[in-house]
């Protein structure tokens, strides 16, 4: 029985999968079973945010692994309060943090805080949530049903719990606040639905008048977050103060971890949450080491010159190619090319596959790239040499 075999017998077909068996990484490069290498412009979804086998992350894990990898939360676990910390200074924010295993478990513990927020600090009982069109938070009942994609609304799984609506713009939720309103959750750029960021005007706008009406501003950076926009958060770039983040992805740089954190460190009591796996020693240890070294890489600047340079490529693309792209979307290393029919994505995806180089799909037609944050510029111009031998017969 071959792998592919054995995974479409064993393994619940949930994913269109790619069967490629990638078998080593170094860097932003992967290699797979024959020994072929590829340059690697999706990092698991922004997961790999140093790139593999990063040597300060590994040399981390095995250290733990070492020592304990898992106790109960109802212990104090050392590396998890140090990495609450190491968040709440990098963030800027006077918050506390609560460790799940994942984005939409983040947005879970999100929405919960703003759902208490509603029943104990209003006259009558506010649970509503206001999201927006083309975004995503998750897979879970509740985070699908918050993402504003009817195509994930699907019969199989209803009934969906009530209490959320979508609006086409930022400018609409103004309008569809009422009463019952307790939060709007945003991205500041809706990554499944197309690399897209917000104007920050008009966000800070939101902000202000969320604030003004006491009712919850929750951003969902569980892509975001991390340094992928150029700040630690994108709510730093965008120069807001919300009351609640969700993070997860680049955080532990392939480790499952989650983290939600809140200005309203009172608001939730012992047995209101929590999580058996959420912030152990190897997640949090994890994410010390990844954040150790994007700290050092955005202090010394090579990470918004990592970021100018890769959008300088893609700038190029789309003055080279304009019958294929529209044009380039996106933040920092949070990047799309805006394809002009999804004929044109697909084909795109599957062809930069064959030269060897990785990219991702996103809603609106979007290419997108999501690169380590560790990426050299070598490994840059390796990948474009290889995205423009696969669109060159498109």
């Amino acid at each position: 029985m071959t792998l592919e075999e054995k995974d479409k017998e064993y393994v619940l077909q949930t994913y269109a999968r790619d069967y490629t068996n990638f078998v080593k990484g170094s860097g932003s490069t992967l290699y797979d079973e024959t020994g072929r290498d590829y340059i690697d412009f999706a990092s698991g979804i922004g997961v790999n945010s140093i790139g593999h086998a990063n040597p300060t992350l590994t040399d981390a894990i095995c250290e733990q692994a070492n020592a304990i990898l898992h106790i109960s939360n109802l212990q104090i676990i050392a590396p998890q309060a140090e990495l609450a910390e190491k968040i709440v200074t990098l963030s800027g924010y006077d918050m506390g943090v609560f460790f799940a295993n994942s984005g939409a478990e983040a947005n879970e513990g999100a929405i919960k805080i703003a759902r208490k927020y509603g029943e104990t600090q209003f006259e009558t009982k506010r649970y509503k949530v206001i999201t927006l069109e083309h975004s995503f938070h998750g897979r879970t009942i509740t985070t699908v049903k918050a993402t504003g994609q009817e195509s994930f609304h699907t019969p199989h799984f209803a009934p969906y719990p009530d209490g959320f609506s979508y609006e086409k713009s930022i400018e609409a939720v103004y309008d569809a606040i009422d009463e019952e309103t307790v939060a709007v959750l945003i991205e500041l750029v809706q990554g499944e639905g197309g690399v897209e960021p917000f104007d920050k005007e008009a966000i800070q706008q939101l902000a202000r008048h969320l604030k003004s009406e006491g009712i919850l501003l929750i951003v969902d950076e569980v892509q975001t977050g991390v340094y992928r926009t150029g700040e630690f958060l994108a709510s730093n770039l965008y120069e807001i103060e919300p009351d609640i983040i969700t993070l997860a992805k680049g955080l532990g740089g392939g480790v499952p971890i989650g983290a939600v954190m809140t200005r309203h460190k009172s608001i939730l009591h012992a047995g209101d949450h929590g999580s058996t796996f959420g912030g152990n020693y190897l997640s949090s240890r994890a994410g010390l080491a990844v954040l150790e070294v994007l700290q050092g890489l955005y202090d010394s600047g090579a990470v918004a010159e990592s970021h100018l340079y890769f959008e300088q490529k893609l700038q190029a693309i789309v003055a080279s190619y304009p019958h294929l792209f529209e044009r380039e979307v996106g933040l920092g290393l949070m990047r799309g090319l805006r394809a002009k029919s999804s004929a044109i994505q697909k084909a795109t995806v599957t062809q930069s596959m064959q030269e060897g180089l990785v990219v991702l799909k996103a809603g609106r037609n979007t290419v997108r790239f999501l690169p380590s944050i560790t990426i050299s510029k070598v490994e840059i111009d390796e990948g474009f040499m290889r995205f423009e031998k696969a669109i060159a017969t498109l």
